[in-house]
Order: C-alpha cells, then sequence, then structure tokens
C-alpha cells in the first residue's frame, strides 16, 4: 500500500473506531437516552435502607417532601450525572440535595439525588458510587 493511502485509511479507521466504542456505551452523555449507563458503571452499588442513613440524610428526605427549607442554596439544583453512575435521563431528571456532614467545615461530601420518577439515591463519596434508597414498610416514619 502507498503511504498516501496508509494516512486516509488510518484516519477512517480511527473515526470508526470511536464511533463504535460511542455507540456501544449508549451514545454521547446527554443524547435523552433512558438506556441504562454503561456496562460496568451501575445505577448503584447496592441499597441502603432509610433506617440505615445518617440522621441528617433523613432529616433531608423529610425536607424533600416537604418542598424544603433546605440548608444551602445549592439544593434543589439540577444534577448532572457526569459521572454517568446514574441510568442516563434527560438534563433536569435529577435534584441533588446536601446531607450535612458534622464537623465539616463545608458541605462536606454526602448527598441525595432525587429524580422525577421518585427514584432516590445516596452518595457519602461525591458521586463516586451511588446507593438506592429502599424504605421498609413503616420506616419512613421513624
Amino acid at each position: 500500500m502507498s503511504p498516501r493511502l496508509r494516512v486516509p485509511l488510518l484516519v477512517v479507521a480511527t473515526v470508526v473506531v470511536v464511533a463504535l466504542l460511542t455507540w456501544s456505551r449508549g451514545g454521547p452523555e446527554g443524547s435523552g437516552s433512558n438506556a441504562p449507563a454503561a456496562p460496568g458503571a451501575s445505577a448503584d452499588s447496592g441499597t441502603i435502607a432509610y433506617a440505615a442513613l445518617p440522621r441528617e440524610g433523613r432529616q433531608v428526605l423529610r425536607a424533600i417532601e416537604a418542598g424544603g427549607p433546605f440548608a444551602y442554596d445549592r439544593d434543589g439544583v439540577t444534577f448532572g450525572n457526569r459521572e454517568g453512575l446514574l441510568p442516563r435521563q434527560r438534563s433536569g431528571f435529577y435534584r441533588e440535595y446536601t446531607v450535612p456532614t458534622p464537623g465539616s467545615p463545608d458541605r462536606g461530601a454526602r448527598r441525595i439525588v432525587a429524580g422525577e420518577d421518585g427514584t432516590l439515591y445516596y452518595t457519602d463519596d461525591h458521586y463516586a458510587s451511588f446507593r438506592v434508597i429502599v424504605a421498609v414498610p413503616g420506616e419512613e416514619d421513624r
């Protein structure tokens, strides 16, 4: 093969490989797809029972249910899911709320992310992992 043909073929091959990788992962972020996140990027790392949340987390859940008030100005803002760990949804589907961390000089790492469908996620490591919050009957009243 002549050197003049190798470069364009290499470029085309690279574009094809990138396109295939993007397609196999469900398309680019923000594509509007409701498909789950890419394999290996689970929507959660398990579940956490309502009663197992820290006291502050249960208080934040009650505030979410009541529509506020919230402790931080950033509470209720759109969560962009840039990490891609939650199921892909359209922009604005997820909202984030701070779970105060006693002794922390700032907002800390704990958050609750609420989906418009009612699914609630808890992270205690600033979005590195998520657990779906589940309620055992009767626990939500404690």
